[in-house]
């Protein structure tokens, strides 16, 4: 699983593969997996929990044949327990599920980690901390949104940051804390100060001419904010 993540110590900027071009995933997966990057974010839609329909198992596996990364796949669906087995077979090493699709997260929780994959748990905008503070000791990742989920290239939410700040002192060394929506050059620096660990990047990635020196350029913005921690 690349790069020992989710356990490992340090800073992760995760590229999400939502804002690529399309008609050339396999060079975009290259390109960012080429400059050093050890996440891939995997944004999966129905159509149903989001206004919004992107890709299923198939491409994933189609592109874990030519990736080393480590594929966090984030389900922003309406029935992830019925859909979970088959994203674990096409590849994936972490999945995601949104607090606000079941009644019984720590079932969930528990089938994602039988079936061989880390679990992790995201919230909304308008989700408190509380909805998940039941599952926090069983799941690896938490992330909190900081748009609302569907479409790339929002405008970050910055009233989330108060979440991920009450998550940072309640999650263990081990547990990585992720913001997904609006991460760029300058929201940055706001979400590595208040905690998060792992950075999921879109259109600051894949909107840049060349992704992998985008890519490196968050990854340096991140850790100098961590250097210069008082």
């Amino acid at each position: 699983m690349g790069g020992g993540f989710p356990s490992c110590a340090g800073l992760r900027v995760a590229p999400s593969l939502l804002a690529a071009d399309f008609s050339d995933l396999a060079g975009a997966v290259r390109s960012v997996e080429q400059a050093g990057a050890q996440v891939l974010h995997l944004d999966v839609m129905d159509g149903h929990f989001v206004p919004n329909i992107s890709f299923g198992p198939g491409l994933i596996a189609d592109l874990r044949k030519r990736s080393k990364m480590f594929f966090d796949t984030h389900l922003m669906i309406a029935e992830p327990v019925r859909y979970a087995g088959a994203f674990a077979d096409a590849g994936s090493d972490l999945i995601t599920f949104h607090i606000e699709t079941t009644d019984n997260p720590l079932d969930l929780i528990r089938e994602i980690k039988r079936i061989g994959c880390f679990a992790g748990v995201s919230i909304n905008p308008g989700t408190p901390v509380a909805n998940i503070e039941p599952v926090l000791p069983d799941i690896d990742l938490v992330l909190v949104m900081s748009v609302w989920p569907g479409f790339g290239g929002q405008q970050f939410i910055a009233d989330v940051l108060t979440k991920v700040e009450a998550l940072r002192d309640r999650l263990r060394p081990d547990q990585r804390l992720e913001i997904d929506g609006g991460i760029d050059p300058d929201t940055i620096p706001r979400a590595v100060q208040c905690g998060a660990d792992t950075l999921v990047a879109g259109t600051a990635v894949f909107g840049h001419p060349d992704p992998g020196e985008a890519w490196r350029g968050l990854t340096r913005t991140a850790n100098e904010v961590v250097k210069n921690k008082p």
